[in-house]
């Protein structure tokens, strides 16, 4: 992914992660374009930071309207090259008591809403010189918090996407980068924003960017404060922790 130039359009940016890693590629020399549900949250947005060049509403529950607006970026900003999968939504769930409604809401719009949008904009993404799919799943796509079921689920299939995603467009021009977040300073659930075991948000965009900022672009972008989740597996202690994070002891 090139550090600058792009025309990068990037879902759920009218606030958190979203809002700042648009901010920083837009310092850095990119268009940017953000979508959101919050019409005056999207307009601070844009008028609050220059390179971020416009503002849309889009509800990634809707399919129709995620393939209407592809089709309406690739004739308003010809040169886009970077799509940014970032919206979603996190809640907890009381399994003992399941609401099969709010379990559709998450998948929906957190794998599906990703699915749709990059199907619809894929065309477009090939035919560019240089292109770029960036997903966002979760350190809890590898190791998952038993109270919100869903959330891990939809951030699992996420990461297993983007490897397939990657295997099959490797032979083109378009690369595939995940972002794996740990628990990061946000309203994505209530008490995360002043949660103590939270990273602090500042933090983890500086040390997203840098790690970006690497030649050639790490495939999967996972920060130091990610590795207990991240590497679980591969450091052959997942039931451990496990344990721990559904303990309460770390998150």
């Amino acid at each position: 992914m090139k550090k600058s130039g792009n025309t990068i359009l990037l879902t759920g940016g009218s606030r958190g992660i979203g809002r700042r890693l648009a901010e920083e590629w837009a310092k850095a020399g990119n268009e940017v374009i953000v979508t959101g549900r919050d019409g005056h949250a999207l307009e601070e947005v844009v008028a609050g930071t220059d390179g971020i060049i416009a503002g849309y509403l889009l509800d990634m529950e809707d399919g129709d309207a995620i393939e209407n607006f592809a089709a309406q970026m690739a004739s308003k900003h010809p040169a886009l090259n970077v799509v940014v999968n970032n919206a979603g939504i996190m809640v907890a769930e009381d399994l003992h008591h399941p609401n099969p409604a709010l379990s559709e809401k998450i998948v929906t719009t957190n794998i599906l809403g990703p699915i749709r949008l990059t199907a619809a904009l894929m065309p477009h993404l090939l035919a560019q010189e240089a292109a770029t799919v960036v997903t966002v799943s979760s350190g809890l796509a590898f190791v998952p918090l038993a109270a919100t079921p869903t959330y891990c689920a939809t951030k699992a299939a996420i990461h297993s996407w983007s490897l397939s995603l990657r295997e099959q467009l490797k032979d083109t021009g378009v690369e595939v980068v995940e972002i794996v977040p740990p628990g990061v300073q946000t309203d994505l659930m209530p008490g995360h924003a002043t949660n103590p075991q939270m990273m602090p948000l500042e933090d983890f965009i500086a040390e997203t960017m840098t790690l970006l900022a690497q030649e050639p672009t790490p495939t999967e972008v996972a920060v130091g404060r990610v590795e207990f989740l991240y590497k679980a597996t591969a450091e052959d202690r997942f039931a451990k922790t496990f344990a721990a994070l559904n303990s309460g002891s770390r998150e």
